[in-house]
């Protein structure tokens, strides 16, 4: 289970994370352009060689992997101090993301991996159940910040790991819990509802319910727009052009917020009318 939380770091704690975040792209992108050179190097012809560029790699050369790009990060700190200023953990945890990406390309089939403009978290994923108190989370070599708790964290979860999130409407910790409890399969039973998606309105019960669009996209949507034609008379890069960026960024997060939250109250009060529940299967994207 994660509790998703607004910090509200000092300005000094605001440096250090912006510092963890572009150290973590860094690291992801050194780590992505030496895997990518080997398989362009297993590319080459034998026979001639391109008259643009070529990838002279030694044929006994390993592929690079997680643990060799473990061992590298470590030498690597030898030479350049500033990527002993992040923890060590959270560097790992973004070579083994990197990992990940690549499993996902060989057995799931997706792309291959990019490289990253910008990182918008990190992780921290071993971490101490005191790092977590009334009101404030403690992050190794950032101190202790201050959040926002929403709800409280209920009793008998174990704390794994800590995320934190950069939106645009500032920084976030993601705690991850766990709680070990064999939940039993219960038969189905109770009031059924059926669900429709709709035309004309959202969706439609077998009860007669009709639930309409909500208007409030249209209000959010039409600041979008007016915001994004003001951007095309600015000049890219510059003050202005900055500022209208971060107040689109927030129209974006207000949007996503907003019909998360929708969302859910939807379908808390769905289910609270019946005991099973039935969709039709419909390929939207057909």
């Amino acid at each position: 289970m994660t509790y998703d939380f607004k910090l509200k770091p000092k300005k000094s704690q605001v440096q250090m994370i912006e510092m963890y975040l572009e150290t973590c792209k860094k690291v992801y992108n050194y780590a992505l352009r030496e895997r990518k050179d080997w398989v362009n190097s297993r590319k080459s012809p034998i026979n001639f060689c391109s008259i643009h560029s070529e990838y002279i790699i030694s044929p006994n050369k390993q592929r690079p992997t997680y643990n060799s790009q473990c061992k590298s990060l470590t030498d690597a700190k030898k030479i350049y101090p500033q990527l002993k200023e992040p923890h060590s953990q959270v560097l790992q945890q973004t070579l083994r993301t990197l990992e990940a990406a690549f499993v996902n390309m060989w057995e799931r089939g997706f792309g291959f991996p990019r490289f990253k403009k910008k990182m918008r978290s990190f992780l921290y994923p071993s971490v101490k159940q005191e790092w977590v108190g009334d009101g404030w989370v403690k992050l190794p070599k950032i101190g202790k910040v201050k959040m926002r708790m929403s709800r409280p964290i209920s009793n008998g979860f174990v704390l794994k790991q800590i995320r934190v999130v950069k939106r645009a409407s500032g920084y976030f910790v993601q705690l991850i819990y766990q709680l070990s409890v064999n939940i039993p399969e219960t038969p189905i039973q109770g009031y059924p509802l059926g669900v429709d998606i709709g035309l004309d309105s959202y969706l439609a019960t077998s009860e007669g319910e009709l639930v309409k669009r909500p208007r409030f996209f249209n209000q959010l949507h039409g600041k979008l727009k007016s915001l994004q034609r003001r951007l095309k008379n600015k000049k890219k890069g510059s003050n202005n052009w900055q500022k209208l960026q971060t107040q689109i960024a927030r129209v974006y997060q207000k949007i996503h917020d907003t019909r998360k939250d929708w969302h859910f109250k939807l379908a808390h009060h769905l289910c609270d009318q019946a005991g099973m529940m039935f969709v039709e299967d419909i390929n939207f994207k057909a």
